[in-house]
């Protein structure tokens, strides 16, 4: 398990990225407000792609590429609470020419909270839709794990 001065690690492909509950995540019952997981969500994605040496601003600025969100589906299944310790996963599940599908997990204490379901495609910069850099294709596919149908 490799792991970075954040926190977040690798387990086999998956990745872990650790969030603690501030008060600014929660509503007036110390419930973390549900749209503030697609942010812990984004976090995630944007520090396993760092842990890949993938950053945003290098794909934007060498490529004139950036990855947008296609799809969210999310599933709400328990609360998170102020000051929760929380683990944000990420499974890469498909890695195509201009998109990545995957799977992402909120957890705490392993305890699964929310599951969702992710589709990013590949965008110019400069606006239509782009393709992913061979390199950064088999970057991604390095860590791809295809769920069985």
């Amino acid at each position: 398990m490799k792991s970075n001065n954040l926190g977040s690690r690798m387990e086999g492909k998956t990745f872990v990225f650790p969030v603690r509950v501030y008060y600014e995540d929660t509503d007036a019952g110390g419930v973390v407000y549900y749209a503030n997981y697609l942010k812990f969500a984004e976090r995630a994605r944007t520090e396993f792609l760092r842990h890949l040496k993938i950053t945003n601003s290098t794909f934007q600025e060498r490529h004139g590429l950036a990855f947008v969100v296609r799809h969210i589906g999310v599933d709400y299944i328990s609360p998170a609470r102020l000051d929760d310790m929380l683990d944000v996963c990420l499974t890469v599940t498909k890695v195509g020419g201009a998109s990545l599908e995957g799977v992402q997990s909120i957890k705490r204490d392993g305890q699964l909270l929310l599951t969702l379901n992710i589709r990013l495609g590949c965008m110019k910069l400069a606006g239509g839709p782009g393709r992913f850099p061979n390199d950064i294709r088999d970057i991604l596919r390095a860590v791809e794990t295809p769920i069985e149908e």
